[in-house]
């Protein structure tokens, strides 16, 4: 495949397996250096990705290597071959042994699309200059839900494992986890114990037939099948929960990544209307918005409602979270915003109130399944829902829904 720039082989000595691995996969042109030169190959031959083999290498060089990869644009990928175990830094991809080179072209490929669309958003940013169209560059990390299965003894050492970075979504069973898979966005799953092979064969094959799920981050921690060819970033990686959240941080970190380019991308087609972090619109936008609704609902007839989904106001990732999961879910019909003080307002179009307490309810109901942290803590806003009223304002409206409000029933 043709790629913006060479691909750059860093190791300790000549590595022509590897090579011709590349050119059999039509990955070319591809260059070796040695780790005291890489940073100086680097900046010399600006390659499109980067595979680092770890064997012998300095953990010095391999720091300020790492920096100098992680902190250059367009999006460069770091596959970093190495054995289970091995401390890589954040933004390397671990690729464990080299021996099978479909599973290392897969995993290349599926990390160069990601870089093609980290330089088609730089580009349409550039054309575009969109007021309200930037990319956040802050760690994809922080927007990433991972999606754990399980039923053993090791599923809450997992949690936590996962938990003090990422925000977690648990399942105890494959049917549980495919509604949340069709209901959310999950950067990650992690496949704990209590399956047997054949279940879990069963589910990957699935994941594996949709497009959608080919290139996520998938790890599984029991002795299962040999890695499927068709799921790019698929580890298996058995033993304690905090080696096993090292190997799939960096792979669900280049997922968050990706679908944060993809935000970007749609809030650039709206021109700007919509929020790159949530996926709702502005506050410009939706003020506009609110406004006209209220004023042809009130002239036409019908009706119209309001929902205020309160969050904790000192954890603003469930904030975004929530405001993502409310992006996705809410009809087509439906618009809302992420406000200052954190909360997210969504309009109902031709909704009564008893009918918008139920839709509210139903958002509510997929959010408390997320938790973050060691403690748990899951994300349960308050609700407050108002309808229009004869003579009401966009702006009596909405300042109902800031009344005192109260918990949605479950």
């Amino acid at each position: 495949m043709s790629q913006q720039g060479p691909l750059l082989i860093v190791s300790t000595s000549t590595r022509p397996s590897l090579s011709a691995a590349l050119a059999v996969a039509q990955i070319l042109p591809s260059v070796e250096a040695r780790w005291a030169d890489a940073v100086n190959a680097m900046s010399r031959l600006q390659p499109a990705a980067v595979l680092a083999v770890m064997d012998g290498a300095a953990a010095a060089d391999v720091a300020a290597f790492s920096r100098h990869v992680g902190a250059r644009k367009p999006y460069v990928p770091l596959i970093a071959i190495a054995p289970a175990g091995v401390a890589l830094p954040e933004n390397a991809i671990p690729m464990h042994g080299s021996d099978n080179s479909d599973r290392l072209t897969a995993r290349l490929r599926a990390a160069l699309r990601v870089r093609t669309l980290h330089t088609t958003v730089l580009r349409r940013l550039a054309e575009k200059k969109t007021d309200g169209a930037t990319l956040p560059d802050t760690n994809p990390l922080d927007d990433a839900t991972v999606l754990l299965l399980g039923r053993g003894a090791s599923f809450p050492a997992l949690s936590v494992a996962l938990g003090e970075r990422i925000a977690v979504v648990g399942a105890l069973s494959i049917e549980a986890a495919a509604k949340h898979l069709s209901s959310r966005d999950i950067d990650g799953i992690v496949l704990g114990e209590g399956f047997s092979p054949r279940v879990v064969d069963a589910f990957l094959a699935v994941l594996a037939e949709d497009t959608r799920f080919r290139n996520i981050a998938v790890v599984v921690t029991a002795n299962q099948p040999a890695p499927m060819q068709e799921l790019a970033n698929l580890e298996i990686i058995a033993g304690d929960p905090a080696l096993i959240a090292m190997s799939a941080l960096p792979l669900i970190r280049q997922h968050a990544f990706e679908a944060r380019l993809n935000r970007t991308l749609r809030a650039i087609e709206a021109g700007g209307m919509l929020d790159p972090h949530t996926g709702l619109l502005t506050r410009t936008a939706f003020a506009r918005d609110f406004a006209t609704a209220v004023s042809q609902t009130q002239k036409s007839g019908g009706g119209l409602a309001v929902a205020r989904f309160a969050f904790d106001p000192v954890n603003p990732r469930a904030q975004y979270d929530g405001a993502r999961i409310i992006s996705r879910l809410m009809r087509r019909m439906d618009f809302g915003t992420h406000e200052d003080n954190g909360s997210v307002v969504v309009v109902f179009a031709e909704t009564d109130l008893r009918s918008a307490h139920a839709i509210a309810r139903r958002l509510s109901s997929v959010m408390r399944h997320t938790s973050h942290g060691k403690r748990d803590t899951r994300i349960e806003p308050t609700v407050t829902v108002a309808a229009l009223q004869q003579g009401d304002t966009a702006r009596s409206l909405l300042a109902r829904v800031y009344g005192e409000p109260h918990r949605a029933a479950s």
